[in-house]
């Protein structure tokens, strides 16, 4: 333990790149209110702070331990009854804390500390923070999860609520935004200065304390009496109108949903121009990169309204669940994450019925699945300590697993029976903090179901269920009967790891002889339920699709239910299906070979999402399981499914066409025209896209990215430049992105060389680094070069990809690889480039990696076969 000490009361401490030590702050100290003066130098890229901080001691002591982290702290004075005195300060740099140490103890009861301290405005996005756009600084906050102690002294744990109280004193042209109301602007101190006093906030923790200084411009509307900000750089205000009409109807959903109306005063949603995530749900003050908020109201496409309303969804829920309501630790970080994950569907599929959000919560789950089957996985309620561990545990586990449980609960119980145990929960612990046992606690209160032993069997334990369906009719009477075990995708494990085999799980049965579905819960490693009073040919026991398990079918459930897919199967249901039989294709389970025969019926479908994520799987087969000789005809296999609904639907939107139908088209082209190398295709990409850098027709925007992808494969230098060009003079962000990201899909040597230099480059903002690359990483027509790129350059690079969980998407990027030789060189590689927050992230990736050339072993001479008898057909 290294401790640094300085009689001059002039203390610094710097970041770290090892791994943290594991310490809690010892509760003894209880901080009530803060009140936080700022006084921010945006052109040098500073800040001074004085603060105050009440506090309770539950016992008598000489010492208090807070977070402290990149901090200078000038005085430090404590005062408690009635006498003041100077503390000395001890830093100890593994734990980011700060002791104040003072000569005699200060008593039980009520304290004040007070602070004078300076800092700077740091290049990390995270803290507080330094943003440059058009030629100006500006000043952020982004605190989750332990970066408030970079931007005060703070007791910078969720479980320490209190009341803060902020004042900025900033130059007189700019603004500046806060999670309290503004109380008052007044000139000084000094000249050209002005300072901005905010309403104290409400009880909350201290990652959600919200800053940003600027010239900040707001759209202004409101809501059931509660007044909503859109606000961005001057040059972007006017994209944020989407936004607004979002805000608005999303506030009004929430105020119906939950019995606790809006509690915060007012709400408003700042883009601002770095920003590490895509969105920070601060108390009444949201934070969001600009591509996620803004776009043009004319030209947006499908997947930018959508993205901008669900992101929006979900960080307005976590004003309730996270804000309102915060989890006493980061182990129980799905609290706030899986039910926000969750809860966004829920106004988009009352508000936006055409945009599917049944399919997307089935895609959530399946996402969380696929990582949920590997050896390396993690439970939802896994121990966390450190910074790094906290960081690492913002991943599908905590989202899409959390969300897919509620989902789960949500189906078994009924959307009122679980409406009324979430306002039960949210009314007891209001402005307090809480744990997963408390919010099944109150679902089973409220429901009288035993929610209190379904929820921890997930919650608890890693892994998916697998449940093995098989169908039998005795007595004129159609029975299930199922096994439960745990599913691997490395079946070897499934031979060595003991499975778990305590899971309750809720199943919901649809069957032929009924539409809707019948709810109960098994357990145990086998059950058999009654099905029907008659024999069935086919049962589906995932009914809704909102169950959290894979099943595995019979071959003659299967051969029965095919002919009914898109006739009694809802669209999730269906996907459910198919996605379910791939992950017993990647599990070496099931063959390739059924998998195809069942999803050539897929050419039918008309709803995107389940189209969209049924391409993935033949994108994979045509990558890795063909041969140089069976490639040209897996190529036609996927021309022969698609073509037909390329036909009927064209390549120009009619007028009044759904916004589903739009997504469709664009699927259908990025699927014929990457997958299926449709020629047909590839030439109308190209003079389409040719057309819209030209100036003349404009690309359809919701088709736009898969255009850009097919043209771009086989692009020339005069395409490079264009799109280059393009992405530089684009107006909204969406469309700089669009082409940015398109360069990753060249596949000349030389233009792949420029787009990976360009990496480096000023020009492309840290936030983006770890994406854009990745992008050449996951382009199997890249992957080779790219990689040698990132090995060769990583000293450079390192920085710029390693902010804010960038790290973990530079190296899930990796995971398409499939040959044995890269896997030993990523292997090598991390272990002497170690990630701290990406060291659960390699494990995965490699595991995955294995999964596949295990697969292209397996499947390929399978695959041969199946295309085969298909050309003698």
């Amino acid at each position: 333990m290294a401790v640094a000490r300085l009689s001059a009361l002039i203390f610094i401490l710097h970041a770290v790149a090892v791994p943290l030590q594991a310490q809690r702050l010892p509760g003894s100290v209880i901080p009530e209110h803060y009140d936080l003066a700022f006084d921010v130098d945006l052109e040098r890229a500073r800040f001074s702070g004085t603060e105050t901080i009440r506090v309770q001691l539950s016992e008598p002591t000489r010492r208090i331990v807070l977070h402290a982290l990149q901090i200078r702290f000038q005085e430090v004075t404590i005062s408690a009854g009635g006498t003041t005195v100077r503390a000395r300060v001890t830093l100890h740099q593994p734990t980011q804390t700060a002791a104040l140490v003072v000569p005699r103890d200060i008593p039980k009861g009520p304290a004040e500390i007070h602070i004078r301290y300076t800092g700077i405005l740091n290049d990390e996005l995270r803290g507080f923070y330094l943003s440059k756009a058009n030629g100006r600084n500006y000043a952020v906050t982004q605190l989750e999860s332990t970066d408030a102690r970079r931007a005060f002294p703070s007791f910078d744990e969720p479980a320490y609520k209190a009341t803060f109280s902020v004042s900025l004193t900033i130059d007189e042209h700019d603004t500046a935004i806060s999670n309290g109301r503004l109380l008052s602007d007044t000139p000084g101190p000094g000249r050209g200065r002005h300072t901005l006093t905010f309403a104290a906030s409400p009880k909350m923790s201290s990652y959600l304390v919200a800053m940003a200084v600027g010239d900040f411009q707001c759209l202004e509307d409101s809501a059931e009496g509660v007044p909503i900000r859109i606000c961005a750089t001057p040059d972007k205000k006017e994209l944020g109108h989407i936004a607004v009409d979002a805000a608005k109807q999303l506030l009004g959903f929430y105020n119906r949903y939950y019995s606790i109306k809006y509690p915060f005063g007012k709400l408003d949603v700042v883009a601002v121009p770095d920003f590490a995530a895509g969105a920070m749900e601060n108390t009444a003050a949201i934070f969001y990169r600009e591509v996620d908020l803004l776009a043009d109201e004319q030209t947006a496409s499908v997947a930018n309204r959508k993205r901008i309303w669900e992101v929006l969804a979900h960080e307005i829920a976590h004003q309730w669940f996270g804000n309102l309501v915060t989890m006493k630790w980061w182990d129980d970080l799905w609290l706030n994450e899986g039910f926000a994950t969750w809860m966004e569907k829920q106004p988009l599929a009352a508000l936006k019925p055409e945009w599917h959000m049944d399919v997307a919560a089935l895609v959530d789950s399946q996402r969380a699945m696929n990582l949920d089957s590997l050896a390396s996985t993690r439970a939802i309620h896994s121990n966390v300590e450190t910074p790094a561990e906290i960081e690492a545990s913002f991943d599908a586990i905590a989202y899409e697993k959390g969300g897919s449980v509620m989902r789960m609960v949500e189906g078994y119980l009924g959307a009122e029976p679980f409406r009324a145990g979430v306002n039960a929960y949210l009314e007891k612990h209001q402005y307090g903090n809480a744990t997963s046992e408390d919010f099944w606690t109150a679902m089973t209160q409220a429901s009288g179901k035993p929610i209190d032993r379904i929820l921890p069997t997930f919650v608890n334990q890693p892994g998916v269920p697998l449940l093995d369906i098989a169908l039998a009719c005795d007595n004129g009477a159609a029975t299930i009967s199922m096994t439960v075990e745990r599913l691997f995708v490395d079946p070897s494990m499934a031979r060595t790891t003991p499975t778990s085999s305590g899971w309750q799980i809720p199943i919901c049965v649809k069957t032929p002889a009924r539409g809707d579905a019948a709810c109960q819960v098994v357990s145990g490693p086998t059950a058999a339920v009654a099905a029907a009073d008659r024999c069935l040919p086919w049962a589906f026991v995932n009914g809704g699709a909102q169950g959290y398990f894979r099943s595995s079918y019979s071959t003659d459930i299967l051969r029965a239910i095919a002919p009914d897919l898109t006739t009694r199967l809802t669209p999730p249901e269906r996907l459910s299906l198919l996605d379910d039989e791939w992950a017993l294709v990647r599990a070496g389970r099931h063959t390739v070979a059924g998998y195809l025969t069942l999803a050539s019926g897929i050419g039918g479908e008309h709803v995107s999402g389940v189209l969209g994520n049924v391409t993935a799987p033949l994108a994979l087969i045509g990558e890795h399981l063909t041969t140089p000789r069976t490639r040209p005809v897996y190529e036609q296999f996927v021309q022969t499914l698609l073509r037909p609904l390329f036909n009927e639907l064209g390549v120009t939107v009619a007028p009044g066409e759904d916004d589903d139908r739009r997504a469709l088209r664009a699927v259908v082209i990025a699927a014929l025209g990457e997958v299926g190398n449709d020629r047909e295709v590839a030439r109308h990409a190209r003079e389409a896209l040719d057309q819209a850098l030209a100036g003349t027709t404009p690309l359809d925007s919701t088709a736009a990215d898969a255009i850009i992808a097919v043209a771009a494969k086989h692009g020339d230098a005069a395409l490079y430049e264009a799109m280059a060009a393009a992405s530089r003079r684009a107006t909204s962000p969406s469309e700089r992105y669009r082409y940015l990201y398109g360069l990753a899909r060249f596949e000349d040597p030389a233009l792949v060389q420029r787009g990976l230099e360009f990496a480096l480059s000023a020009e492309l903002r840290s936030q983006d680094a770890a994406t854009y690359l990745g992008r050449f990483l996951a382009n199997p027509g890249t992957r080779v070069q790219a990689w040698a790129f990132v090995k060769q350059r990583w000293k450079a690079l390192e920085p710029k990809v390693t902010i804010s969980l960038g790290d973990v998407r530079l190296v899930q990027s990796l995971q398409s690889v499939c040959d044995a030789g890269v896997r030993d060189d990523i292997r090598s590689f991390f272990a002497t480039h170690r990630l701290p927050a990406a060291s659960r992230a390699v494990d995965q990736t490699l595991e995955r990696i294995n999964n596949c050339i295990a697969l292209k072993d397996k499947q390929t001479p399978v695959l041969t076969e199946w295309l085969s008898a298909r050309e003698t057909r």
